[in-house]
């Protein structure tokens, strides 16, 4: 198998590049690291790590030509500063169309891509379905649902995954890592009044295995565990977990400006076409996110 990853050095990518990697898979990685870490693969054999950007037309087909990839995970994403709505579009946009209009002249064998749930705007129902309308309200939600868009018209055997929160190895930013920062450091937190659903390392990565294997199947799906939890809630778990004790309980703020107040999914036609289902509960999830933490670091820069 030889797989091109884009944004292959963030936390997905770079998961799905190890996991393959250790496979036996040849893996080309392409990534600016703007939100990323250059060193956050080892060196490998199977492995070709090249600096660039998705939005460089030039260099996505070189790479395509001289890689040719059987499997694309379109993983790469601009979303640091929600005002910056031209490098958005440059990356989530034009980037997506420059892949996918190379991995249509190479005929790739499958065609995943990365999505977010901000897709669906403010959720009118609880579950979110697949039925319900996208309404993406940022920069970030609007431009990576109409890079969905082209997937889904350009013909190849893809697949869209609508994610949840994906936490585990290389998890650098969000509550969880920020969380156990400042509670290392004895500092004060605050929890957002909102509700998220989280979904392991381990879970997510069984799915795209079954994604690509199962090239039969297209379309945009759900990846949730099923459940969602307040960030109250994550926090308490972190402060056990690392095994502290706290002198007042966190204090918990309304959410501002772009914060959606809840937001689960539901997974069940993931569930029914792939034969999937999320099997690490949040306890042992956690768990292994803060044993990760206390081996490798979370940096001095939460990306």
């Amino acid at each position: 198998m030889r797989i091109l990853i884009t944004g292959g050095t963030g936390c997905l990518g770079a998961n799905i590049a190890e996991r393959y990697l250790d496979r036996g898979a040849q893996v080309l990685c392409l990534d600016n690291f703007e939100t990323s870490r250059a060193d956050a693969l080892a060196p490998h054999n199977g492995l070709k790590v090249v600096a660039g950007s998705v939005g460089d037309a030039a260099l996505v087909d070189k790479l395509f030509d001289e890689f040719h990839p059987t499997v694309v995970v379109h993983s790469a994403a601009s979303y640091k500063d929600p005002d910056n709505w031209n490098e958005d579009t440059e990356t989530n946009v034009i980037g997506t169309a420059n892949v996918v209009k190379a991995a249509q002249r190479h005929a790739v064998q499958r065609f995943l891509y990365l999505q977010t749930a901000l897709t669906y705007g403010r959720p009118q129902e609880r579950p979110v379905t697949l039925a319900h309308p996208l309404a993406p309200f940022t920069s970030y939600s609007i431009s990576k649902t109409a890079g969905e868009q082209y997937v889904a018209i350009s013909g190849l055997p893809w697949v869209s995954l609508r994610l949840a929160n994906i936490y585990g190895p290389r998890h650098y930013s969000g509550p969880i890592p920020t969380f156990y920062k400042r509670l290392k450091a004895g500092q004060k937190c605050f929890a957002v009044d909102t509700r998220r659903d989280f979904l392991e390392m381990d879970d997510f990565l069984r799915l795209v295995d079954l994604v690509i294997e199962k090239t039969e199947i297209s379309g945009p799906f759900n990846v949730s565990s099923g459940t969602d939890v307040s960030i109250k809630e994550i926090f308490e778990l972190l402060v056990k977990q690392i095994g502290i004790t706290l002198d007042e309980p966190v204090k918990v703020v309304p959410p501002e400006g772009d914060d959606v107040s809840t937001l689960l999914m539901d997974p069940s036609e993931t569930q029914a076409r792939f034969g999937w289902k999320a099997q690490i509960g949040l306890d042992e999830g956690i768990a292994r996110q803060v044993a990760w933490f206390d081996q490798y670091g979370i940096g001095e820069t939460d990306l």
